[in-house]
């Protein structure tokens, strides 16, 4: 199964860890050098979480991120299962 939000979309992103080496200025040295760069991924935040739609009387479980539970908190369980079934989505 994907890493990806159902609601929000989203999904993991990619960046750097840098590896770091030597005195920082503040501390009088000569700077901070970076010696390597790994790539690595950032992952969301996702739960999976039991929303209840009250139209329906029943609960439809869902995999969404933090952000996504706020947005449900916001406009509504019912509302946005309707919007994720217009875009095709199977809930």
């Amino acid at each position: 199964m994907a890493k990806v939000c159902q609601v929000t979309g989203r999904k993991p992103a990619r960046g750097y860890t840098y590896v770091t080496r030597g005195i920082a200025k503040k501390k009088k040295g000569i700077g901070l050098k970076v010696t390597g760069k790994t790539k690595r991924r950032f992952l969301p935040n996702l739960v999976k979480k039991r929303v209840w739609i009250p139209e329906e009387k029943r609960f439809v479980t869902l995999r969404v991120s933090c952000a996504g539970l706020r947005t449900i908190a916001k406009r509504g369980s019912s509302n946005i299962v309707n919007c994720m079934r217009s875009q095709g989505q199977k809930v």
